[in-house]
């Protein structure tokens, strides 16, 4: 290997630049180095993680090898503070480094995962992730508003599958960084400003993924919080179902990622139209049925004598009518006849009774000059004056000598 130095004329191999930072490499040798695991991958039985700093933003990636990893702590895994025996590998042929780790030893929750389990429990407290809280989404949002990464994949599956479901949809996109230092100012930023927009119904905020440490932003403190303050329902769609951000919890509504978010905050318009079409034939179904009832029903009115036949009524009380005036008719004849038999024998009865009647068959009433009745001789004296009422008229006497009572008549056979 050539020790001269590399100049424009005389340049290194890219073989020679490769051994010598591999040189510069191995001779670090082995080292222990602490930090929290912030992800943590099995594939093929080998584990593909990194390693944070506790305290700077400092990451590196690492490898464990499967005959190292039966001979890791059991459950060893993210979040947890480790320390472990890494040894720096350069692979000349692909110009990679990797980090071998030979030892690994768990050393306690790690700080970061203890603060958000702090912060969770805060918040908790505080009543932000309560169920009661939650409201409900808009059945139909006129226009969406959508906190993500420009042009990332989240940002691109939710507008293609929300307007294949609905075309007419509108977004209001405010695009925020999603991770690193910046993210949590304009996470923020964009839900105030969409929360503050009258025309905005529904918030999505939407993350296609990620290991822990790219997802910490969407646990910080102020996004919760700017969260739970937001008036406009807000949707969560970070995409990750093993870490679950703060923001799921104080969400109202948790997709599983981005594009469930999109099926979950609007209708398919064509299930729409066959539930609107269901409905309608229902609604024909009912109403024809009812139709049919009531002109059912109608018919039979109009089949009953009153209605098929108006005058019928008329005809039958008018006979009836005749057959009253008929009745009445002879009744009142038969009484007039027998009232007027009954005249008849009145009549006659007060005739036979009659002071005339007796008069006209010959006999006379006698009276006193002083208009009393004379019944017997001895009620006058000889001389007296009296008064003869005949059945013509009235004749003056004077009273005689009594006469002897005349002898019946002996009745011949």
């Amino acid at each position: 290997m050539s020790e001269a130095p590399s100049t424009a004329d005389a340049p290194w191999p890219v073989g020679e630049l490769s051994q010598k930072i591999k040189g510069y490499i191995d001779r670090l040798g082995s080292v222990w180095v602490e930090g929290e695991i912030t992800q943590w991958g099995v594939s093929g039985g080998n584990v593909y993680g990194k390693l944070k700093d506790l305290t700077a933003d400092a990451t590196v990636s690492f490898t464990v090898w499967s005959t190292v990893r039966a001979k890791l702590p059991q459950g060893l895994g993210q979040g947890d503070r480790v320390v472990a025996l890494i040894k720096a590998n350069w692979w000349v042929k692909g110009g990679s480094l990797t980090m071998q780790v030979f030892e690994m030893r768990r050393v306690g929750l790690g700080d970061l995962l203890e603060r958000l389990e702090r912060l969770k429990q805060q918040l908790r407290a505080e009543g932000l992730f309560d169920p009661s809280r939650k409201r409900p989404l808009p059945f139909l949002p006129h226009c969406i508003g959508l906190v993500t990464g420009a042009d990332s994949d989240a940002e691109k599956d939710v507008l293609r599958n929300a307007q294949l479901r609905w075309p007419s949809v509108r977004f209001r996109v405010h695009h925020s960084a999603v991770q690193g230092d910046r993210a949590v100012g304009e996470l923020v930023a964009g839900i105030r400003a969409l929360d503050a927009d009258p025309e905005v119904d529904v918030i999505i905020v939407a993350r296609g993924g990620g290991d822990f440490q790219n997802l910490l932003p969407f646990s910080d403190e102020a996004v919760v919080r700017a969260a739970a303050a937001c008036e406009t329902p807000l949707v969560s769609a970070i995409g990750h179902e093993n870490d679950r951000p703060l923001l799921d919890e104080v969400a109202d509504l948790r997709a599983s990622t981005p594009t469930d978010a999109a099926k979950r905050v609007v209708p398919d318009v064509s299930d729409e139209l066959a539930k609107v079409q269901q409905v309608r034939s229902r609604m024909l179904s009912r109403v024809t049925a009812l139709i049919g009832t009531e002109v059912d029903r109608l018919a039979q009115v109009r089949s009953r004598p009153v209605m098929a036949a108006p005058d019928w009524i008329i005809d039958q009380r008018a006979d009836e009518l005749v057959r009253l005036v008929a009745r009445g008719v002879e009744l009142t004849e038969r009484g007039l006849e027998r009232a007027h038999r009954e005249i008849v024998e009145r009549r006659g009865q007060l005739r036979a009774l009659s002071p005339q009647h007796t008069l006209d068959r010959g006999y006379a009433i006698v009276q006193t000059a002083a208009g009393g009745v004379l019944r017997a001789p001895a009620d006058t004296a000889v001389g007296d004056d009296l008064v003869l009422t005949l059945a013509a008229g009235r004749l003056a006497a004077t009273a005689g000598a009594e006469l002897p009572s005349p002898t019946p008549e002996t009745p011949t056979r």
